[in-house]
């Protein structure tokens, strides 16, 4: 079913297809299009391609909050094929049939949640494909599942691209997964680094009332399980006494209200924050004097490099490319996730060192303006595009 369709092309129909021929069709299968990070990054790369493509979103679990991050030019539509993943033969006819009927000019899969798509896509040969894999969820933030390893090779092994956002991917995909390594495609996620540097608003946090001399400790993030909140939550509880500190967790999701008990259970729920979703975490992150991280599983974190453009010293568990990601100088204070004393010992710091943490705060943001520009990731995912359909006979970018 088509839930939506946008095109703001004024021009009379009969002159638009004599003289102005339609541009590839894109068509994006993501497992949501709900408000995370991966959907909100590729918003702004499709506002980025504008009249170069056009584009159908399928959301496998009807989610499509993102779709108010796209730009009113983009022509785009949003489609809801109501696949039940209980029956895996159905699902895949079905996956088929929607296919042949859009007869895209590219497919692009997002994540293990899409897999299914890519592996049809693979079998009945409809549609060049590239396949944008930004992470795992907590079953897999430790070692790789191995049905899933044998799904990603078969379904993966002709993609034209895998494109992925780290270097510890870039691993996977070539030693577990086996995939050719000609095909995989390594690109830095990107911020508006001088979106992120505008002034905090103190009024998207009700109740953030600043002390004479206290220290925020904060985070922007879905409050789902792999982020490990928990971890944060209890190593503030075991800092807290005697420091001048209060604790931020903007977000929402599945997680918040068993944070909220946690904290309460921990003493320290007249000191932390639980705002909810923030439309625009660009003016929060400023709030912040430092940016926690607590995940079990990341890659390359959107908040983070945010929080970097924000100019934030940063606490974070050592997962993915985080340690690469942040200034070297901020390396000591991204730890083993195993090692509860040594993030202890990392907030506890920076919460005491202002002079450290404004050091930090400068040298982080140095670095996300020098590697991580916005501009940077825009171009290499127009060259990504361009290249995949233009081999495939279809009008580039």
């Amino acid at each position: 079913m088509i839930l939506a369709r946008r095109h703001d092309d004024k021009t009379a129909p009969e002159a638009r297809h004599s003289f102005m021929p339609d541009p590839p069709h894109v068509l994006h299968v993501f497992p949501s299009f709900g408000l995370g990070g991966v959907p909100i990054r590729i918003a702004t790369i499709v506002n980025d391609l504008g009249a170069a493509f056009r584009h159908t979103v399928i959301a496998l679990d009807g989610a499509f909050a993102s779709r108010n991050r796209i730009e009113p030019a983009v022509r785009i539509a949003y489609l809801d094929p109501a696949i039940d993943k209980a029956r895996p033969l159905q699902g895949a006819v079905r996956v088929l049939a929607t296919l042949r009927r859009l007869r895209p000019d590219l497919l692009v899969t997002y994540n293990w949640g899409s897999i299914e798509w890519a592996a049809v896509n693979r079998l009945a040969r409809v549609a060049p494909h590239l396949h944008l894999e930004s992470g795992f969820g907590r079953e897999e933030a430790e070692r790789q599942i191995g049905r899933r390893v044998r799904a990603r090779r078969f379904a993966l092994a002709r993609a034209r691209r895998v494109v992925v956002p780290s270097r510890n991917l870039v691993r996977i995909a070539t030693e577990v997964w086996r995939l050719d390594p000609g095909r995989i495609a390594y690109v830095a996620n990107g911020v508006d680094c001088e979106r992120f540097a505008a002034p905090p608003d103190p009024a998207l946090v009700p109740g953030l009332t600043r002390r004479d001399g206290e220290v925020v400790v904060g985070t922007v993030a879905p409050l789902r399980a792999e982020k490990n909140l928990g971890r944060l939550v209890r190593a503030f509880a075991r800092v807290a006494p005697g420091r001048n500190a209060r604790l931020l967790l903007v977000g929402d999701g599945p997680e918040r209200a068993g944070l909220a008990r946690l904290a309460a259970e921990l003493g320290i729920a007249d000191r932390t924050l639980l705002p909810g979703h923030v439309e625009r975490p660009e003016r929060v992150y400023g709030l912040m004097d430092v940016f926690a991280m607590s995940s079990d599983t990341e890659q390359m974190p959107n908040s983070l490099i945010q929080a970097m453009a924000a100019g934030r010293a940063v606490v974070a568990t050592d997962v993915g490319d985080v340690r690469q990601i942040v200034a070297p100088e901020n390396g000591p204070f991204v730890v083993p996730c195993a090692d509860e004393a040594a993030y202890d010992r990392a907030l506890a710091r920076l919460i005491d060192d202002a002079a450290l943490r404004a050091d930090l705060a400068e040298r982080n943001q140095a670095r996300a303006r020098e590697v991580y520009p916005q501009e940077r990731m825009f171009a290499a995912y127009r060259a990504i595009f361009a290249e995949a359909t233009s081999r495939n006979g279809t009008r580039a970018a």
